[in-house]
This record gives structure tokens, sequence and C-alpha cells, in this order.
């Protein structure tokens, strides 16, 4: 499907309506926030947009492509849009989704410690690192924000993984060397962020993979692992290293990290001290926090994963997005599916969880602010708004197309809907786990539905 022009490019494009988020609709005024094309053409060359707009006004540009060099989705059937973007994940944990709920402590030692155990044979990191990429791609997700564990077999599975796809995914080794299982505790804090140091040189901006360092959560980590990680983390973080963990997902978390350590203001407080609050730090839940802590997360330039799913999977807190995203001092927020304590790879069943869970505090939100918290938001949460999550010209042309027909119900319902916001909507209310019709990674269509062959990896000839 390449038109290889007379300088060598390779040149193709993809047709049909067209959804893309310019700015922030919590903070802007939300009808100039995104771009709505009915016939739209997207022009990618070498992994990249170069061109996007009317089909007429684009395609008289490119003279040079042919049919078979354009990907055409009928308007009626499909939505463009940019890929998704997960904030927080834990793929390690895909063999146990959907086993029977518990408060979050005891679900941890019942299921999701035994489970991570396993992760010790290479093999099977392997095989779930598939199962996983093949579950985010088949539901629109190009980026994630991913736990692996302690092994670091764990962290290469999914880095390999991705990088066989060309997807930009950011992941890197849990750091717990307490109150977990002796087979799943760090030997020394040491030695732990040593191994991470090494897969941080390994893997981070090879290609599109991107290093996190990962505390589990404060009780997991002794003083002196979360001093080492926040050292790592400022030795790296100018050149795009995270650091991810978890805070104040729910009130027994909370009151344990207390007892743990009494001599911090808050939970956040504990990270701050050690360095870990800084502007390329993503904070998975953030249910049950108070002012102050907002406003650190505001000055500091951080960042909130909202995990819809997994809190009302496990009974945890209510994120509060109105918080979150205050005018007056906005904190970059995004959704995320939380597997394994969320239940489903799709990011758009998450959306339309947070409706609900926003409905029950009396803040209901709207499709155009869920959409955007997908695509850009969720970009704008990992620093990669100039990169991806948007379909304009310079960005990676990571991109998934809904399917406005899944179900013949669905088709029939969305005829009833007046505009492309109306229907998006009733896309996320519905929660199909078939919305996602195909995705492209870097310009290449690396999952499509009704293809023989579902998932293939790129190739470069």
């Amino acid at each position: 499907m390449n038109t290889i022009t007379p300088n060598g490019y390779k040149v193709t494009g993809i047709r049909g309506q067209i959804l893309t988020f310019k700015a922030d609709p919590f903070i802007c005024e939300p009808s100039q926030c995104y771009e709505y094309i009915e016939d739209g053409l997207i022009i990618v060359r070498d992994g990249k947009i170069v061109d996007v707009g009317p089909y007429t006004s684009i395609r008289a540009d490119y003279y040079m492509l042919e049919d078979k060099d354009i990907d055409v989705y009928d308007g009626a059937d499909s939505l463009i849009m940019p890929g998704f973007v997960d904030c927080h994940m834990h793929y390690v944990q895909l063999p146990m989704v959907g086993s029977y709920g518990d408060a979050l402590l005891d679900w941890l030692n019942r299921y999701t410690f035994p489970a991570e155990c396993m992760f010790v044979n290479d093999e099977f990191a392997e095989e779930v690192a598939q199962i996983a990429m093949k579950q985010m791609l088949e539901h629109g997700t190009t980026t994630a924000n991913i736990f692996a564990t302690t092994y670091p077999g764990s962290v290469d599975a999914i880095f390999s993984e991705s990088e066989r796809y060309n997807t930009r995914m950011i992941a890197g080794k849990v750091l717990q060397d307490c109150n977990v299982p002796e087979a799943l505790a760090d030997k020394s804090a040491e030695e732990s962020v040593a191994m991470s140091e090494q897969l941080l040189k390994k893997w981070h901006n090879r290609g599109r993979q991107l290093y996190a360092v990962i505390p589990r959560f404060a009780p997991t980590s002794t003083p002196e692992q979360l001093k080492l990680a926040g050292e790592l983390y400022q030795r790296y973080i100018d050149h795009g290293v995270y650091a991810h963990t978890h805070l104040c997902e729910n009130v027994n978390e909370i009151a344990w990290v207390s007892e743990l350590y009494p001599e911090s203001k808050s939970y956040l407080d504990v990270y701050d001290k050690y360095g870990l609050v800084d502007h390329h730090s993503v904070f998975a839940h953030c249910a049950i926090m108070g002012e102050d802590d907002w406003q650190r997360l505001h000055q500091a330039g951080s960042s909130v994963a909202h995990s819809p799913s997994s809190n009302l999977f496990l009974g945890s807190g209510q994120f509060k997005y109105w918080e979150a995203k205050d005018k007056k001092r906005p904190v970059f927020t995004g959704i995320a599916t939380d597997i394994g304590a969320g239940t489903n790879y799709s990011i758009i069943r998450q959306l339309g969880d947070a409706y609900k869970v926003a409905m029950i505090n009396t803040h209901p939100i709207d499709a155009l602010k869920s959409f955007y918290l997908a695509t850009r938001g969720g970009a704008e949460v990992l620093h990669l708004a100039d990169k991806i999550g948007s379909i304009a010209p310079g960005y990676e042309a990571d991109i998934a197309v809904l399917d406005f027909k899944a179900t013949e119900y669905q088709g029939w319902r969305l005829a009833f809907s007046d505009d492309i916001i109306e229907k998006l909507f009733v896309i996320m209310t519905l929660g199909l786990d078939n919305t996602n019709r195909a995705t492209y990674v870097a310009g290449h269509k690396v999952y499509d539905r009704y293809r023989d062959k579902q998932f293939v990896y790129p190739t470069w000839s």
C-alpha cells in the first residue's frame, strides 16, 4: 500500500471521518478544542503524519497516490481518531483479571502477588506480553504506561513485544523490597535499583521505548529503596525517564502509609521527601486527595491516572476529576484500565465507567472531555503531546478507527444521534469490546478486525 515518491519516501493515506483534539476542554472553550472533518484524508510518510485536512483539498496535493495507496473508511461506518493512551496498567496481572473481588490489600495478597511470582519464568513472561499487546492493539490502545514486576525478564518481555510492533510504550521494573512474598521481594534496595538502572540503559529511547522508575507503592518499599529510586529518577529525568507509582487509592492503604511514615504530612509527602514528585511523575488513582496535595502536583507538573473500572471493582475511592482539573491549578489527567483490578483492556469502556463515577458525585462528564482524556489528555500526562495523542502534521501516525456498526444494534442506535459528539457518548455508554475496527502504529496497520490475519508486525521493506 506504499507509493514511493521520487525522493524515496513512502507515502500512504487514510480517508474517512476524522476527530482530533487541539487543546484541553476542561480549561479552554470546548468548541475550540477539537477538529472534526466529515470527509478527511491523512497523509503518512515514514511513520509520521505529514498532512491532514478535507479530502478534496489534500488529495489534490498528492497526485502520486493511487487508490490502492489509500485506506478508505466509509464515513457512515467509522471514525478515525488518535490511538488511545492507557496511563496506568499492570500487564503482569493479565492472568488474574476478573478474580473474585476483595478490598485492595487483601486482593493483592490473595491474587496479585501469586500471579506476579509466575513471571520468574521468562517464557511465561513472553507469552503474557504477547497476549497483552494484542489486547491493547485490538482495543485501539497504541501507548500505555506499564508496570512489569520484580523480575527483569518481565521488563524485557513487554519491551521486546512492543518493539516488534513499534509501539511507543513506557515500562519498568517494579521496586518492592518489603511487605511482599519472599519470592517477589527484591533482595536489597541497592541491588534492585542498580538492576533498574541497567534496564533503563538497555531500553530507554531504544526506538520508541521509554523507561519508568517504579516503586510499587510506599508500603512495599523501605525508606532506603524509595531514596535510591528517587535518586535514580532525578539522574535521568532530563532524559525523559518517568517515575510511576500508586497514590491514595483506598482508605486502608492511606492509613497504612500513615503508620509506616508517621513523620510525613500526607501519602504524597512520602514520595516528595524522596524526590519522586516531579514533572515526569505519574500517580495512579489519587481518589482520596486533599487540596494541599493537588496544589503540590500542579506545582510540580506531575500527572494522575484515573482508573474507574479498577476503583469500582475493588470498592476503592472515587476519583474526582473536577478537583484534578480545577482551572485555578489544573493537574494533567488521563484515563487508565489498571489491568488487572480493571476488568478489561478497553479505554472506551473505562470512559463509560468514569461517567458513572462522576454522575454519582453529581459532576457528569461529557463525551468531548472523556475522549480528550483518552487521547491528547493521556499524551499530556506522559509529556508526549508533541508526538502522540493528536492527528496533525509532525505527529507519529498512531491511529484508532472506531466502528460505528460494530454490532447491528449499535449501528441502528447511532442513527438516532444527531452529531459526532452524541455518537461518541453512545459508544462509550454501550461499552462494546469490538468498537475498534483497526489500529495503526507509526502508519502501519498492525490490527484489522476484518483481515484474515488480524495482527501483523510491521514490515519495513
